[in-house]
């Protein structure tokens, strides 16, 4: 009987034991065994990878399945021969003598027999051991590819969830981490087709001697069953306490990070937050590795001693001379083979059994669907625009928060103008462009587009026809011309669009002063790489919706980052860009939205006040105190 999980203690490791316990306790065999349902898809997975590579593997480990048996019952004839030409008269005259008269040819066959085998075993294990190689990689690669794919047609929502960042941190591991799965499945069926062959030469002799294995093999399987799905139930759990621990690891030693650490003496805290997790995870494994270890040597004795009792059956039979001295090679070896392989076979079911359940963590991100979806006959989106955006009435909270982001809010962003968007943090200026670039659907009323509803456009188009250019914009670490390319990825290969895009936002001024010019990769991740200041990657950034030449233009915040004279140069240019756009510009600067053609006011997620920069001072309302008090900074 397995031991009870510990459930006295109050300590964090003894808390976290419990929890896994006690999800592997709630994890039926039926559920365990319901695992191998992704057997199959994972096999369609290896076929597509590589079908010449799985083909191989297959074909090689059959062969090789039948050479045990076949090398031990060779040797069993070798022993046979022995015995006999001991008997035979004169055997011990010299060796030529023997040689010339034949005495000696069968046996030399049979040696010759079992050195081709052992020849022939070596071959293929390398064989075996080359293709499983080749087709590990290659499905890591491909299934990585695959995980990157459908990443990309998840919704925005998915990603700002917590609970799917730990179902994307478990695929990501299984991507790579179950390649052992196949050597492990290909593994078992070469010893089950082993087994059998052992199985039948047994079943000549003693049948009883299979009953007796079985018997014996049991509790080991189940045992090893069970901790496997402890094992998986601690991983799935610690999950968060993974990514915290990759977190922590990458703050304390990361050039992005280097200087606030060095500079508030961070190294301490976060050296001392990853120990404690990092050996609270340790205890809780090694309380499952304990038991693990003392539960399987009890179990596998089991093993052992069935292994004597057969063996004590067959040399008691020798004797009696019911069975030769090479039967009895034979049978001694098919026994304990045979004790070993099933023991494996049973292990291994339990092993592929629970790598099964982690492939759950990769096939339940697959079945994630995007909810927001082009209709099945789109409209074309409108080039040029001729009325714009409304927001009617429209409501939305992001996914498990009560409080709305927005609520009420009817604005119309009119074709060909430019509408800036003032507000205090949390107004809801960020969350109207992600809902007017569709990275989200309104809960509550709707969003037209020349007065249809943007839901009636494709989803693609939408996006592509909007450049977007956010206050945190990414810092790849590509080259400079990849940096702005990434604006329109698919005019890459068009330098002369590139520096021009690199020319307007003023970011060729950057680039000019870099060793490798637009060649030259940008960031510190890389050897070769070479930093920016956040103004200079700020330019990159601009430059990307110059690249994008989109007839919708969002720009969050785009020069938080440039001093006075590049805010004013850059402004100048961005006028020229938006002149036949329609651009939405969120800013806390009011010396940048004074040139938009019309200003609204945000404030709890509705439009408090829409009008001209001199109409809304004239107003004296929130906008007019508001730049009164930026003003007087100025002063």
């Amino acid at each position: 009987m397995l031991p009870p999980a510990d459930s006295g203690s109050s300590s964090p490791a003894s808390a976290l034991d419990s929890a896994a316990a006690a999800l592997g306790a709630a994890r039926s065999w039926r559920e365990r065994l319901g695992a191998l349902r992704n057997l199959p898809p994972f096999l369609a997975l290896l076929w597509r990878t590589s079908p010449a590579l799985t083909l191989a593997q297959g074909a090689l480990r059959i062969v090789r399945a039948f050479l045990p048996v076949a090398t031990l019952f060779v040797g069993k004839l070798i022993i046979d021969e022995v015995v006999r030409l001991v008997q035979v008269p004169g055997i011990a005259d010299a060796l030529s003598e023997r040689v010339a008269s034949g005495d000696l040819d069968r046996l030399a066959a049979f040696v010759g027999i079992e050195f081709a085998l052992a020849v022939l075993s070596d071959v293929l294990g390398r064989g075996i051991a080359f293709a499983e190689g080749m087709l590990a990689e290659k499905f890591s690669n491909e299934t990585s590819l695959a995980l990157m794919a459908h990443a990309a047609t998840v919704d925005l929502e998915d990603f700002e969830d917590s609970d799917f960042q730990d179902r994307l941190e478990r695929a990501r591991r299984q991507a790579s981490g179950r390649t052992s799965l196949i050597g492990q499945i290909f593994g078992q069926a070469q010893d089950a087709l082993t087994v059998i062959t052992f199985g039948a030469g047994l079943v000549i002799y003693a049948p009883w001697l299979i009953a007796l294995l079985a018997v014996a093999l049991v509790p080991a399987f189940i045992g090893e069953a069970y901790f496997n799905a402890q094992v998986y139930s601690l991983n799935y759990r610690r999950t968060p306490e993974r990514r915290e621990l990759d977190y922590l690891r990458q703050t304390a030693a990361s050039a992005e990070t280097a200087k606030e650490v060095k500079i508030f003496g961070l190294s301490g805290f976060l050296i001392e937050r990853y120990r404690r997790l990092a050996e609270n995870f340790y205890a809780a494994n090694a309380r499952i590795a304990w038991r693990r270890a003392g539960w399987g040597s009890a179990l596998s004795a089991l093993g052992t001693a069935a292994y004597y009792a057969a063996y004590v059956y067959i040399v008691w039979r020798t004797l009696h001379g019911d069975f030769s001295i090479g039967d009895l090679t034979f049978l001694a070896g098919s026994f304990r083979r045979l004790n070993a392989l099933l023991e494996s076979l049973l292990t291994g079911f339990s092993q592929v059994a629970g790598q099964a359940l982690y492939l759950d963590d990769l096939f339940s991100f697959f079945a994630v669907r995007p909810r927001l979806v082009s209709p099945r006959v789109p409209r074309p989106f409108p080039v040029p625009l001729r009325e714009g955006y409304r927001f009617d009435n429209v409501g939305f909270r992001y996914p498990g928060t009560e409080h709305w982001a927005v609520r009420g809010l009817s604005l119309a962003v009119r074709a060909g103008e430019t509408l800036a968007l003032v507000g205090e943090n949390g107004a809801g200026k960020t969350t109207l462009v992600k809902l007017l670039a569709r990275l989200y659907d309104p809960d509550e009323g709707r969003i037209l587009l020349d007065g249809h509803d943007l839901r009636d456009y494709d989803l693609a188009a939408v996006r592509a026809n909007v450049g977007v250019i956010f206050q945190d914009f990414v810092r790849y670490h590509l080259s400079a011309a990849d940096n702005i390319a990434v604006g329109r990825i698919d005019a890459r290969d068009d330098p002369a669009r590139i520096a021009e895009a690199a020319r307007r936002s003023l970011a060729d001024e950057v680039i000019g002063g870099l060793p490798g010019g637009y060649g030259q990769v940008l960031g510190r991740r890389f050897r070769s790489g070479v930093d920016l200041s956040g103004g200079e990657w700020q330019k990159i950034a601009i430059a990307r919706a110059y690249m994008r030449d989109a007839p919708v233009l969002v720009l969050d915040e785009p020069t938080a980052a440039l001093d006075a004279r590049a805010e004013y140069e850059v402004f100048k240019r961005f006028q020229e860009l938006s002149a036949a756009k329609t651009t939405l510009l969120i800013s806390h600067r009011f010396s940048s939205v004074r040139m938009a053609d019309r200003i609204a006011v945000l404030v709890d997620g509705s439009v408090e006040a829409i009008d001209t920069h001199e109409a809304l001072l004239a107003q004296g309302g929130r906008y007019a105190e508001l730049f009164e008090l930026q003003a007087a900074g100025y002063r």
